[in-house]
C-alpha cells in the first residue's frame, strides 16, 4: 500500500496545538493560586501539555498541509486536546504522590469518565459524568477548567490556532473547512488567518458583553447568586453553546432576570457569526436578508409560542411546578423561550427540570434535538440551513412530479444552489440520522452499569443528544441528572459520537476509507 498522506506533518501540527493549550491552562492555575486549592494539579497539567506537544512537534520540522493532511490534523487535534483535558480531572481525583491528596469521591478518577467529561467539554456537548457538581467536592479552578474547555471548543480549537499560529497559515483554508460547523464557512477577509481572527474577535466581544450584563445584574441586586465567578463561568459556556455550569441545578439556580439575560445570548450563539461581522462593517441589513436567519428566528418564535402555550395550560406532571407556572404568563413564556433556545441551539442549559413536563412538551423538546443552530454558528446538530434545503428539495420533487419537463433549481436567498451542494446536504442529513438510529441500537444493547432501567426513548434521546452535541437528554440523563449510570462501553461509544458530531461526521469518517490512505 503506497501511503499518500503525510501523517507526520499532521501529527506535528497537532503537537503545536497541544503545546499551546498550556496557555489557557494558566487561567485556572491563576484561580488555583487565588483560592489556594489545586495549584499542583494545574502546574503538572501545564508541564505535561507543553512537553507532550513539543515532542510531537519534532516529527516534522517543516510541516506542509494538503487537504488530506488537514482532515487528519483536525480529527486528531480534537482527540489530542480532549485527552490532554482529562489530566486535571485525573490528577485531582487521584492526587499527586507526596504533593497533593486526591479526592476519592470524584467520579472523574475513572479514565473513561474523565475522557467523557473532557470530550463533552471541548465538543461543547455539556453531557456530564461529574457526580458532585459543587465546590465541596471539586476545586474552583477545576470547575472553571470545565467551562474553559467549552469556550475553547465553541469557535473551534483549530480556528483559534489559525488565528494565532503563523505556521498554520499554509493550508489554513482546508483546516477551516474541515473544522467549521455547517455546509460552508464564509471567507470574510482575503486571508484565512484574518477571517479566523475576526471570528474569534466577535466571539470574545460577545462573551465579554454577557459577562458584564450578568455581573451587572448581580451588582444591582437582580441576580443574587450571579457573582463574578458565575458570570465568567456562564459567559464561557453560553456563547460556545456548551451548557456546563458550576451549579448542579444549571440555570434554575439563578433569578428570572439572569435567565432572561442568557436567552438572547443563546440565540446569538446559534446565529451565523459571519452575519455579525457584516453588521460590524456596516452591512446590518444582511442579517434580515439572510434566508437561514429568517428561518432560524421564525422557528424559534413558533416553537416558543407552542411550548409557552403548553406550559401555560398546565402541561406538566410536577404538582409544585404546575402551581408556579400554569396560568402565569411570564414564567411560562420565560421557561418556554429558555428551553427552546437552549435545545435548538444545542446549548443544553436548563431553567427547570423539563423531564417533569407532560408527554406532549417532552416530545416537542425531543424533536428539537435534531434541529441545530445556523451554519457558521457555535451550535451543533443538523443545522437550520440543511433543513431549509431539504424542505425546498421536497417541494421541488412534488412540483416536477406534476411537471416532469420543468427545470426548477433549489434556491436559497434568491441564489440557485448547484446540484452537488444539494446532494451533499441530502447525504449528510441521511448519514446523520442513520448514525443516530444505529447508535441507539448499540446504546440500548450496551445499556447501563448495574442494571439501571433504560427505555428505547431514553436511549434514542441520549444518542441524539451526544451526536448533536446538545448535552441533556431524558430519564437519568436529563438536565438535572448525569450520564454516570451508562456502562463504560456505552460512554466510550458516546465519546465517539461527540467527536464525530462536533466535526460534522465526514472529516472523521473519511479517515476510515481505503481511498484516503492510498494513492
Amino acid at each position: 500500500m503506497n501511503t499518500w498522506v503525510e501523517w507526520r506533518a499532521s501529527v506535528s501540527l497537532v503537537g503545536t496545538v497541544v503545546k499551546w493549550l498550556s496557555v489557557p491552562l494558566l487561567f485556572p492555575l491563576a484561580l488555583a493560586v487565588y483560592y489556594g486549592e489545586g495549584v499542583p494539579v494545574f502546574v503538572a497539567t501545564i508541564a505535561i501539555a507543553f512537553s507532550a506537544g513539543w515532542l510531537l512537534e519534532q516529527l516534522d520540522d517543516d510541516p506542509d498541509l494538503g487537504s488530506r493532511e488537514a482532515f487528519l490534523m483536525v480529527a486528531l487535534t480534537w482527540l489530542a486536546v480532549s485527552l490532554t483535558g482529562t489530566v486535571p480531572y485525573l490528577l485531582e481525583a487521584h492526587g499527586i504522590p507526596g504533593i497533593a491528596a486526591g479526592s476519592p469521591e470524584s467520579t472523574l478518577g475513572n479514565p473513561v469518565n474523565a475522557l467523557f467529561e473532557s470530550m463533552s467539554g471541548f465538543t461543547t456537548t455539556g453531557a456530564t459524568v461529574m457526580g458532585h457538581i459543587s465546590f465541596e467536592h471539586h476545586s474552583r479552578a477545576l470547575m472553571m477548567w470545565r467551562q474553559v474547555t467549552q469556550w475553547l471548543g465553541g469557535m473551534g480549537i483549530v480556528v483559534l490556532a489559525l488565528a494565532i499560529l503563523p505556521q498554520l497559515s499554509v493550508g489554513g483554508a482546508q483546516l477551516m473547512d474541515a473544522e467549521a460547523p455547517g455546509p460552508g464557512l464564509e471567507k470574510l477577509t482575503p486571508r484565512i488567518a484574518e477571517t479566523a481572527r475576526a471570528l474569534w474577535g466577535l466571539y470574545i466581544g460577545i462573551t465579554a458583553l454577557e459577562v458584564v450584563l450578568l455581573y451587572g445584574a448581580n451588582y444591582f441586586g437582580f441576580a443574587p447568586n450571579m457573582g463574578l465567578y458565575n458570570a465568567v463561568a456562564h459567559g464561557f459556556t453560553t456563547m460556545p453553546t456548551g451548557g456546563f455550569s458550576p451549579e448542579a441545578r444549571s440555570i434554575e439556580a439563578f433569578s428570572a432576570v439572569a435567565q432572561w439575560i442568557i436567552i438572547p445570548f443563546m440565540v446569538a450563539a446559534g446565529t451565523n457569526f459571519a452575519l455579525f461581522w457584516h453588521a460590524t462593517v456596516g452591512n446590518g441589513r444582511d442579517l434580515l436578508d439572510d434566508a437561514e436567519f429568517r428561518g432560524y428566528a421564525g422557528a424559534l418564535g413558533v416553537l416558543t409560542a407552542v411550548a409557552a402555550g403548553l406550559l401555560f395550560t398546565g402541561q406538566l406532571t410536577n404538582v409544585e411546578n404546575v402551581g408556579r407556572i400554569a396560568g402565569a404568563v411570564e414564567p411560562a413564556l420565560r421557561h418556554a423561550a429558555f428551553q427552546v433556545a437552549a435545545i435548538t441551539t444545542t446549548t443544553g442549559y436548563a431553567s427547570m427540570d423539563f423531564t417533569l413536563w407532560g408527554e406532549s412538551s417532552k416530545y416537542l423538546l425531543f424533536a428539537l434535538l435534531f434541529v441545530g443552530g445556523s451554519a457558521g454558528s457555535t451550535g451543533g446538530g443538523i443545522k437550520i440551513v440543511r433543513w431549509i434545503v431539504v424542505a425546498k428539495s421536497i417541494k421541488r420533487e412534488l412540483f416536477t412530479a406534476v411537471h416532469p419537463d420543468a427545470v426548477k433549481p433549489v434556491r436559497l436567498g434568491g441564489r440557485a444552489l448547484d446540484e452537488k451542494s444539494v446532494r451533499g446536504i441530502h447525504a449528510f442529513t441521511l448519514l446523520y440520522l442513520s448514525i443516530v438510529l444505529v447508535g441507539t441500537f448499540f446504546v440500548a444493547v450496551l445499556g447501563t452499569h448495574g442494571g439501571e432501567p433504560l427505555t428505547v426513548f431514553e436511549a434514542l434521546a441520549a444518542t441524539a443528544s451526544t451526536v448533536g452535541n446538545v448535552g441533556p437528554a431524558f430519564g437519568f440523563a436529563g438536565p438535572m441528572g448525569s450520564y454516570i449510570p451508562f456502562s463504560e462501553p456505552t460512554k466510550l461509544l458516546m465519546v465517539a459520537f461527540m467527536w464525530v458530531g462536533r466535526l460534522e461526521i465526514l472529516p472523521v469518517l473519511v479517515l476510515l476509507t481505503r481511498s484516503y490512505w492510498t494513492n
